[in-house]
């Protein structure tokens, strides 16, 4: 059974950091991404990482996140720092056994996560 349990989430203020992380287990996954949704908006790409360490960002979180994973302890990471209001946000863990398809988006993974709630107070 495949299992992706992200954690992490919480309060934080304006230019703080927070660090997300997501257990996956049931697979071996080829790619990661993190995927961001506000209420009455469609989910949005962040970020991505492939089983090689190769990394893509949205342009809104360039040079603040840093995506990483720990392939021995099956872990996904997002490092998330000068967080912003704007970034307030159920952040979903996602992942891919393929090899193809565009890391940005949502239908080029097959498993998720549940979410966890991000909260920027300025």
């Amino acid at each position: 059974q495949v299992q992706l349990v992200e954690s992490g989430g919480g309060l934080v203020q304006a230019g703080g950091s927070l660090r997300l992380s997501c257990l996956a287990s049931g697979r071996t996954f080829s790619r990661y991404g993190w995927f961001r949704q506000t209420p009455g908006k469609e989910r949005e790409f962040v970020a991505a990482i492939s089983r090689n360490g190769g990394n893509t960002y949205a342009d809104s979180v360039q040079g603040r996140f840093t995506i990483s994973r720990d392939n021995a302890k099956n872990t996904l990471y997002l490092q998330m720092n000068s967080l912003k209001p704007e970034d307030t946000a159920v952040y979903y863990c996602a992942a891919t056994t393929r090899v193809l398809g565009t890391v940005t988006v949502m239908g080029t993974y097959e498993y998720w996560g549940q979410g966890t709630q991000v909260t920027v107070s300025s």
